[in-house]
């Protein structure tokens, strides 16, 4: 019998898909020329393994890249190429594709970042004309897809252009081809607010992108967008994610107070499918070192949607005015309230991580511009404003619980006093509080302007005021040096004097003056040492003299007062010590004589420049973009899968 021509071929040890062999034969093979056809045909017909691509691409050092180029400019061209010609299978394909390659390749360490990834991508000499049509590809995509898939998928691959070649000139042929009206367009077609935080995310990056160097169109096209529906889905979407990232929060140390559940929480922000049942499993409970670890990671990429809400407030009044007075909607938390509660997490974390620190600055910066706003100032100060706000309770020193709804002004105050009172450090980082000491000055002084008393537990308050100036005291040797700390020094004694010259106004009860004067008359040696300390004699711009002086006359008071007569009397002189409650007595007095001497424009601040804060912006807007690197690399965040 003649033998067979066929022989049977051994079955290989393990096996591989298709594509994973197309990826080795495109990267790791010595061939010379390009692939067939056929190959690139196959190549974007077949599922994506995004794992697989993402870790050949990343094991490869920034030098081989360059090496490869002519296979990764073949790879780019006939992906774009793709996109143009194929919205069906292929089309998706290759944006997959597209996404892992481009937030790979785009995120590696070159020694000249725009020159070289040009080459890998194009080549000097065609990278014009590839890349114009790649951004017009894309923007007809985002714009008007067959399929919301695919316009998913472009939104995405342009976030990994985006982020990952921020520090090029790349991101020139995105300011070139204005993406705003597909983006937006986008925004309007999203059916789930979870879809929403990649596409802001993405213009919250194309609007910061070289702001301050040249005039960036996104920047002008935020000033003037007017769609009030658009502005309201996308301030729902901010409340949404900080209402997530809040949870990661509370997942680590749950500190909901009663009358809060988890299994709520999760119900208002569309998460009810991962709720807690009526048994809910035990969640562990993690030492206090590693609690600060887990802390120091948080919070979330999703974050990265804070930079475009600055950007949109900053930019546009119907956005901002939005931003205060949307309403909930029924079992629901209102979006500011959702805010704010972000804010005061980060705020408690702050000294964690310079990337928490920057995210809780610049919400402390979209909270400055809406108290130096009279209209908005005058809605979260007045009883209209009540809203329930869930505040981090998660270190000590805790500040009253308060149950129920309140006006919204005391919530901003409350996440002001617990930034000033858990963020205290050598290191000072004095942006910060010069915003949470700036916001409370400016809420102050708009309710002594307007006579506006506000229910508030003003002793903590000001006990947090004075604990500052007794840290700042005590550790001025450290601190004294520190850039711009004189602005934060003002900020701190001409609050207090503001409420020692027109406490009345404001305060809701005489007692709450009396606790007032009582604080500072106990402060007053600190007084003394701190104006010593910085020098402040020295400066017309506070009004530390008048803080000696009201301490000085109740001093002096005090030392010619008693107690009791009689035997107690004697007591009293011979101890030199008066109770609490005759001190009280001592100050209600000295009312009578006391002149208060301070300074004109107490109640006056500077408005908010933003050319002033442009190393802090720029700073943010790196970390943005790292977290929107995040999104490009995974295809999205968990919270965009609904």
């Amino acid at each position: 019998m003649e033998a067979s021509p066929l022989t049977r071929q051994p079955q290989p040890e393990v096996f591989q898909p298709k594509i994973v062999v197309l990826y080795e034969s495109l990267f790791k093979d010595d061939y010379e020329g390009e692939q067939s056809e056929g190959f690139w045909r196959e190549f974007f017909l077949l599922r994506p393994d995004r794992g697989t691509l993402k870790n050949l691409l990343d094991e490869l050092m920034p030098g081989q890249v360059l090496a490869l180029e002519d296979r990764t400019r073949e790879l780019f061209l006939r992906a774009v190429d793709t996109i143009k010609a194929d919205q069906g299978v292929a089309g998706l394909h290759a944006l997959d594709t597209l996404s892992v390659f481009l937030a790979s390749v785009l995120s590696k360490k070159y020694a000249h970042p725009s020159s070289e990834i040009i080459s890998i991508l194009a080549g000097i000499d065609l990278i014009d004309t590839i890349f114009t049509e790649f951004v017009a590809a894309l923007d007809s995509i985002i714009r008007r897809g067959e399929t919301w898939e695919l316009r998913q998928k472009a939104v995405n691959v342009v976030l990994a252009v985006a982020a990952g070649a921020y520090q090029t000139s790349l991101l020139t042929y995105f300011i070139q081809r204005d993406l705003f009206p597909a983006i937006m367009k986008y925004i309007q077609d999203c059916e789930s607010l979870a879809h929403i935080i990649q596409p802001f995310t993405l213009l919250g990056l194309l609007a910061n992108y070289n702001k301050f160097e040249f005039q960036n169109p996104y920047q002008q096209r935020l000033g003037d967008f007017v769609n009030e529906g658009i502005i309201r889905k996308i301030i729902s979407c901010v409340g949404y994610t900080c209402q997530k990232l809040v949870v990661d929060y509370v997942d680590v140390l749950n500190d909901l107070p009663e009358g809060w559940t988890l299994s709520n929480t999760l119900h208002m922000i569309g998460l009810g499918v991962v709720a807690p049942g009526p048994k809910p499993e035990k969640k562990p409970v993690y030492d206090e070192e590693t609690q600060k670890q887990m802390f120091s990671k948080l919070p979330g990429e999703e974050a990265s949607v804070l930079l475009g809400t600055y950007d949109f407030t900053h930019a546009n009044k119907l956005f901002f005015f939005n931003l205060v007075t949307l309403a909930a909607d029924k079992g629901e938390e209102q979006p500011l309230a959702s805010y704010l509660s972000l804010t005061s997490y980060l705020l408690q974390h702050a000294y964690l991580s310079p990337r928490t620190a920057h995210y809780a600055t610049l919400n402390l910066t979209v909270i400055r511009l809406l108290v130096e706003d009279p209209i908005l100032c005058k809605r979260i100060c007045s009883e209209e404003s009540k809203t329930a706000v869930r505040l981090c309770r998660q270190r000590s020193p805790y500040l009253p619980l308060v149950k129920g709804e309140r006006v919204m002004a005391t919530a901003v105050l409350d996440a002001m006093v617990d930034g000033i009172s858990h963020n205290l450090r050598r290191r000072l980082d004095v942006g910060l509080y010069t915003l949470c000491v700036g916001i409370m000055l400016r809420v102050t002084s708009y309710l002594s302007r307007s006579r506006t008393r506000l229910q508030y537990h003003w002793a903590d308050f000001f006990r947090a005021l004075l604990a500052l100036v007794r840290f700042l005291t005590t550790y001025s040797s450290d601190l004294r040096d520190l850039a711009q700390i004189e602005v934060l020094l003002d900020h701190v004694v001409n609050l207090v004097a503001l409420a020692l010259s027109s406490g009345e106004a404001f305060l809701p009860s005489p007692a709450a003056y009396d606790d007032l004067f009582y604080k500072v008359v106990e402060a007053g040696d600190v007084l003394v040492r701190f104006k010593e300390s910085y020098g402040l004699g020295k400066r017309k711009s506070n009004s530390i003299d008048t803080l000696i002086s009201v301490s000085a006359h109740y001093q002096d008071m005090l030392k010619g007062s008693s107690g009791g007569d009689g035997k107690q009397k004697a007591a009293k002189k011979k101890q030199g010590i008066l109770t609490s409650a005759q001190v009280a007595e001592v100050i209600k007095q000295g009312y009578d004589t006391l002149s208060i001497q301070a300074k004109e424009g107490l109640d006056q601040w500077d408005r908010y420049r933003e050319a002033d804060e442009r190393t802090l912006l720029k700073k943010v807007a790196r970390v943005a973009v790292a977290d929107g690197r995040v999104f490009g690399a995974v295809g999205g965040s968990e919270i965009s899968k609904s």
